[in-house]
């Protein structure tokens, strides 16, 4: 069996067709979901970009890995091996369409960037330029005769918005500049920590539904290139045996809590990510599951569908196997309860529940969001109502769970809690040169 992993930076799952979203935005991504499985409640738990991928292809959470913040001085472990470099050591060939590098390069033995124009004038063709690596490395898996694992790393929809015609005025038909909108002006002139980038790439806006309009068109425009690629892939010898899966590392903020156009703040815009899996023999179609599961639970479950298991073991991966909840066609998810934190603009870290979000603040300037936040999400699913006063109770009762998991994982690892010696890397954003990271370092450790 082969692999084709696909992840889509900064893409909220509920702005796709097949989770539900009102705007044509993923046609072609609808399709294939329709012919696999789509799992409605995956939840990115340590976010930005840096823990997510690190989380994602090893299997573990922060107190193992301890990378918890977004272009950290600190390195990933040489011990904590990540998915392609579990695969290549069971005789897989692996290669990657990628620009994060340092540890995220371990593992492949065909490893390419890209690059595209970076003028803000024009549009930025992202996906058009990772499909050119993508078709070269799918041309090397094609080239040799091992079983093959390729991930493939697309940048749209994160900012800047800038997607060519006929996209660029897919879903917004106005002068975003007119002087009769307001609902922008806060955002492109009192928020110092952004508000120079925003005026890079959509100067002038007063109107927030632009940019809102542009983070879809980014959608659309990546999914018709992802058409090229499912096409490519259809056309290969051995596509009937082929795992294709979906994710991202991230969603975006958009304007729900005034956390404009980027990855921060531990709130469902954030952290519900999709995972579409299709296999055309092993996996069902049309398959929606909920219940709660994870970016931990992705590395056991490709190394199950490669009949890998006992690697998840072997390597302490703590996530678990998709495919029992599967088979069984059960809601139930791996886990009743997320441990989440983020460590780049500001630094929290809480849990997520079937019912409840729970977030402590352990540093936030830019915000200033209260040091507790509590919400019920079977009625409040966008956050707006912080329950942390009205609910002493229950907020008690998330302390005390959360004082224990750290204890207790700390006691585990032997390891300390990575955000009591790590600080926040982010604290303003005034070129795009810095918008798609590569080899990135920001902060001090």
């Amino acid at each position: 069996m082969n692999v084709v992993f696909i992840s889509i930076d900064t893409l909220r799952a509920d702005h796709l067709g097949c989770y539900g979203f009102h705007r044509p935005t993923s046609p072609h991504i609808d399709r294939l979901a329709q012919a696999g499985v789509v799992f409605q409640d995956f939840i990115a738990p340590h976010i930005p970009t840096h823990p997510g991928y690190t989380t994602m292809f090893s299997g573990k959470d922060v107190f193992s890995h301890q990378i918890v913040t977004q272009g950290g001085k600190l390195e990933l472990e040489g011990g904590i091996r990540q998915l392609p470099e579990i695969l290549q050591e069971r005789g897989y060939f692996t290669a990657a369409a990628d620009n994060l590098g340092r540890w995220f390069r371990r593992g492949y033995e065909v490893y390419e960037g890209y690059q595209w124009s970076h003028d803000t004038a024009g549009a930025w063709r992202k996906a058009e330029a990772v499909n050119e690596t993508a078709f070269r490395m799918l041309d090397a898996c094609e080239a040799q005769g091992k079983p093959w694992f390729c991930y493939l790393h697309y940048w749209d929809p994160h900012t800047p918005y800038l997607p060519p015609a006929p996209f660029s005025h897919m879903f917004y038909h106005e002068d975003p500049t007119d002087e009769r909108f307001t609902s922008a002006i806060e955002m492109m002139e009192h928020y110092p920590a952004f508000m120079y980038y925003f005026r890079e790439w959509m100067p002038g806006t007063r109107d927030v539904e632009f940019p809102k309009a542009q983070y879809d068109a980014e959608i659309a425009y990546c999914d018709a290139c992802l058409a090229r690629l499912f096409d490519r892939l259809q056309a290969m010898p051995g596509s009937e045996d082929t795992l294709v899966l979906i994710t991202s590392d991230h969603g975006e903020e958009l304007e729900e809590h005034q956390m404009w156009f980027d990855h921060h703040g531990l709130y469902e815009t954030n952290l519900r990510v999709p995972l579409i899996l299709m296999h055309p023999q092993r996996l069902p179609a049309g398959l929606k599951l909920g219940g709660l599961t994870t970016h931990l639970d992705i590395a056991p479950t490709v190394l199950e569908m490669l009949g890998l298991a006992d690697a998840a073991e072997e390597n302490g991966m703590q996530g678990r196997s998709l495919l029992p909840l599967v088979d069984a066609r059960n809601n139930a998810g791996t886990t009743d309860a997320v441990y989440i934190t983020e460590n780049a603009w500001m630094k929290k870290r809480g849990f997520r529940t079937g019912k409840y979000k729970f977030i402590q603040s352990l540093y936030d300037e830019l915000h200033k969001r209260p040091p507790y936040e509590l919400y019920d999400l079977t009625v409040d699913p966008g956050e707006q109502d912080n329950l942390a006063d009205a609910w002493p109770e229950v907020l008690a009762d998330f302390k005390t769970r959360l004082d224990a998991h750290i204890a207790r994982r700390t006691a585990e690892t032997g390891k300390p809690d990575p955000q009591s010696y790590q600080d926040i890397t982010l604290t303003s954003v005034g070129n795009v040169d810095v918008a798609v990271p590569e080899d990135q370092v920001l902060g001090e450790e």
